[in-house]
């Protein structure tokens, strides 16, 4: 309870002793006025400026790794803090290693990390631990806690700081050579990535027809005009870009469920092929039917050879939640016509349905290079033109 609702009685019974000539119980009086004041005023002002960090090596890792940590708090004050006990929320998949350090909380798959501190003016106090990797995903961190009080214990504080931080744990990479695809031209494209193709995203005039031209891309309102058929001209690209697309769905129909294992597989086989396509010099981009934590839609990264891409991927697929936006085939039908033209498409799905091999074909027969990976438990059919690997996973991790 606050002092402010004992003052009017200590006030009356100092009084009360000044009128009665009780020096004892005068005394008495003063030494609790003055000992509530001070600590109320301790209690008001004992959590200002305190300052607090969280400082991980990395905020970034793969599972399995132990990264060093320090926990750090400073009282940037005048005034000393008796006591602080702070309280700071973890994603148990991300907690330090050493249980002892470590508590839980109402919330799943969430623990707290509890530290006790006492700071002189201008002190900084530190914690150090190793943070342990379990599992892929994107994890927030905090808010933390923090309560403190006056030095005879009799009143206390409460804030709460409302910085949290995010701490991103990238899919589990899965050894390359265990894929079954070619080690010398894994995707299927060698010859073609020597070529120049026409990108059909970014005409830029027209000329004269040709016998040898595609009908589809005769320029109608010229033609109209000038009375001769005239087709539009591209802009030429260069055909090494690999765009992966990642089939979320893990059954047949996407809305029966999710398998959380073969999706976790998927992940890692798709991590792998992002890095080894950046490797090889291609300009690698990601699309997918999944959604990204704290999203409801599908998402995409364009194809891109910075020295941030590889990080970039990774750590879209690291946030990566099991729910499907909407069926397989009828996205890559709305996103393939705006991929460029020589793109290869590596497609990583769990299940092979018939409406997604028809798509694939329909996609072929439009000039697509297309490489299809199947962890289905059922072999995929045979589609021509499409390079197709089946390896079915059986729950085991690599």
């Amino acid at each position: 309870m606050s002092p402010r609702y004992w003052w009017p009685l200590l006030a009356g019974l100092l009084g009360l002793s000044l009128l009665m000539h009780t020096h004892v119980l005068t005394a008495l009086v003063l030494i609790v006025i003055i000992v509530s004041g001070l600590a109320e005023y301790w209690r008001r002002h004992a959590l200002d400026d305190i300052r607090y960090w969280r400082r991980p090596f990395y905020w970034r890792g793969f599972p399995g790794e132990k990264i060093p940590m320090q926990i750090e708090v400073e009282n940037h004050k005048f005034l000393p803090v008796s006591w602080l006990h702070v309280s700071d929320l973890w994603p148990r998949a991300a907690a330090p290693d050493d249980l002892n350090v470590i508590s839980p909380t109402h919330k799943p798959e969430v623990v707290q990390i509890v530290n006790l501190f006492s700071l002189r003016w201008f002190e900084r106090a530190h914690r150090s631990y190793n943070l342990s990797l379990q599992k892929r995903g994107v994890y927030a961190v905090g808010p933390a806690t923090f309560e403190g009080g006056d030095l005879f214990g009799l009143f206390q504080q409460r804030w709460e700081n409302e910085q949290v931080q995010y701490l991103t744990v990238f899919p589990e990479k899965y050894p390359f050579k265990e894929l079954p695809l070619p080690s010398e031209d894994p995707f299927g494209d060698r010859r073609a990535r020597r070529r120049l193709y026409e990108d059909f995203n970014q005409p830029m005039g027209v000329r004269d027809y040709h016998p040898e031209d595609d009908f589809r891309h005769v320029h109608w309102p010229v033609t109209a005009h000038t009375g001769a058929l005239q087709v539009k001209v591209y802009q030429p690209a260069a055909a090494q870009v690999m765009v992966v697309c990642l089939n979320v769905a893990t059954f047949a129909r996407y809305w029966e469920g999710i398998y959380p294992e073969l999706l976790e597989h998927l992940l890692s086989v798709t991590a792998t092929l992002v890095e080894r396509g950046l490797k090889d010099g291609y300009r690698v981009g990601l699309i997918s039917n999944g959604c990204l934590a704290h999203a409801d839609q599908p998402f995409r990264v364009p194809p891109g050879r910075s020295p941030r891409q590889l990080t970039h991927l990774l750590e879209t697929l690291a946030a990566v939640t099991p729910l499907v936006t909407g069926a397989f085939e009828r996205f890559l039908l709305a996103e393939v016509p705006r991929l460029p033209y020589g793109a290869t498409l590596v497609v990583v799905t769990g299940v092979v349905s018939s409406d997604l091999a028809e798509t694939l074909l329909r996609l072929k027969h439009h000039g697509r290079n297309i490489t299809l990976l199947s962890f289905g438990r059922e072999a995929p059919p045979d589609i021509p033109g499409i390079s197709v690997y089946h390896q079915p996973y059986n729950g085991s991790s690599a």
